[in-house]
C-alpha cells in the first residue's frame, strides 16, 4: 500500500545486515526479483564514513541499514531532508528521540515506546502497528485533498458572483443577487459548503497518487482550470439571463416590475444550483464520475437536501425578505438544467 502511494519504506536497524535482509524480504520492503545494488543494503559505519557528497548519492537508493546506530539513524533523516524528502520516522526508544525530533514527522509506540520518545513525537501509535501508519498516510491526504475541494468551490462562487454583479452594475445600474440572495449564497458556501467537502470520508484513490512536494502549490492548475471554466460558464450563462432573460423566459414587460423580479429570481436560483451542483464537482476535482462513492458520505447527502428544501421555501415563501417571487415548473426545470449542464462543463478534461 506505502508503495502504491508514492511511500519509501526504509529499515533502519540494529541487527546485522543478513537478518536485516531477511526480515525485509518478508515485511515486503525489499522483492524477491528486486535488483539489490551495493547501496540498497548497507551498514550503519559505511554510511557514517562516508562524505555528505557520497551519502546524497546513495541516501535514495537505501532500502535498509544494519548495524545501525541512532546518531546513523539521525544522520539518515537529515540526508534524507538535504534532498528534499519528507521524512516520517517511527521509534520506540530514549535513542530514537533525536531522531524523532528532526524528522518531519516522528511517529512514536504507544506501548512500548518510551515516555522520552512519545514527548519528542509528532504522533503516538497507539496499538503499535505499522498498519496505523498507513490509516495516518490516508487521513493526511483526505484532510488535505478535502481543503482543496472546498478552496475550488469557494474561488468558483467568490469569481462568478463578483463578475456577475459587477458587470450588471456597470453597464444597467442594477444588479441581479441582492444582499441577502448573496447573504445565502455565502451561507450555503461557508457553512453548508464546508461541512459537505470537509467530511468527505478517505478513499483508496488518494493512496494511488504520488505525494505532495513540499514546495507545491496548494492550488494546482487543475484547480485554477476548474475555477476558471466553472466560473466563466457560470457567468456567461447568467449575464445571458441578466441581459436576454426577459426575451428567453418570454416575460411580458409591465409596469410593476413583476418580470423583472421573476428574471432576477429565475438568475438566483440559477446561480444556487449551479452551487449546489459545483459541491458535485469540487468532490472530485479530477474524476470524471462525479457522484461515485457519494452514498458513503450521508452528511453530504443530507446537508445537499436542506439546501434544496431551504432553497424552495427562500424563492416561493420569502420573497419580501429575499426579493423573489414563486416560479413555475418550467422556470425550475431551466434552472435545473442551468445548474446540471454547470457540472459537466469539466467533463471532457478530467480523467
Amino acid at each position: 500500500m506505502c508503495q502504491r502511494a508514492g511511500v519509501k519504506v526504509c529499515m533502519v536497524t540494529g541487527d546485522n545486515i543478513y537478518t536485516a535482509k531477511a526480515i525485509a524480504l518478508e515485511c515486503g520492503i525489499l522483492q524477491v526479483d528486486q535488483p539489490i545494488e551495493k547501496s540498497t543494503i548497507i551498514e550503519g559505519r559505511i554510511f557514517r564514513t562516508c562524505s555528505e557528497q557520497e551519502r546524497l548519492k546513495i541516501v535514495d537508493k537505501i532500502c535498509v541499514m544494519g548495524r545501525s546506530s541512532p546518531t546513523d539513524k539521525l544522520l539518515l533523516v537529515q540526508t534524507l531532508k538535504k534532498q528534499d524528502h519528507v521524512v516520517a520516522v517511527t521509534g520506540d526508544g530514549t535513542n530514537d528521540a533525536p531522531a524523532l525530533k528532526e524528522a518531519d514527522i516522528g511517529l512514536s509506540m504507544g506501548i512500548q515506546g518510551t515516555e522520552v520518545a512519545k514527548e519528542s513525537s509528532d504522533i503516538i501509535i497507539l496499538d503499535d502497528r505499522f498498519a496505523s501508519v498507513v490509516k495516518v498516510v490516508r487521513w493526511g491526504r483526505s484532510v488535505y485533498a478535502n481543503i482543496q475541494k472546498f478552496l475550488q468551490f469557494q474561488l468558483t462562487v467568490n469569481v462568478a458572483a463578483l463578475v456577475i454583479n459587477f458587470v450588471s452594475a456597470v453597464s444597467s445600474g442594477d444588479v441581479p443577487l441582492t444582499a441577502v440572495q448573496l447573504l445565502w449564497v455565502n451561507l450555503i458556501m461557508d457553512t453548508l459548503g464546508a461541512l459537505a467537502l470537509a467530511t468527505e470520508p478517505p478513499t483508496d484513490h488518494l493512496m494511488h497518487q504520488p505525494p505532495v512536494r513540499r514546495r507545491e502549490p496548494l492550488i494546482t492548475n487543475i484547480m485554477w482550470r476548474n475555477v476558471m471554466t466553472q466560473a466563466l460558464y457560470q457567468v456567461t450563462v447568467l449575464l445571458i439571463l441578466t441581459f436576454k432573460g426577459s426575451d428567453i423566459l418570454k416575460l411580458k414587460p409591465d409596469n410593476t416590475g413583476h418580470s423583472d423580479t421573476v428574471r432576477n429570481t429565475v438568475i438566483f436560483n440559477a446561480f444556487v444550483f449551479c452551487q449546489i451542483f459545483n459541491e458535485f464537482n469540487s468532490r472530485k476535482p479530477d474524476e470524471k464520475n462525479i457522484f461515485r462513492g457519494l452514498f458513503q458520505n450521508h452528511l453530504f447527502i443530507g446537508i445537499i437536501l436542506i439546501t434544496l428544501v431551504l432553497q424552495v421555501l427562500i424563492v416561493e415563501f420569502a420573497g419580501k425578505i429575499a426579493s423573489t417571487t414563486p416560479l413555475d415548473w418550467k422556470k425550475w426545470i431551466v434552472c435545473i438544467v442551468i445548474g446540471f449542464i454547470r457540472a459537466q462543463v469539466n467533463f471532457p478534461q478530467k480523467r
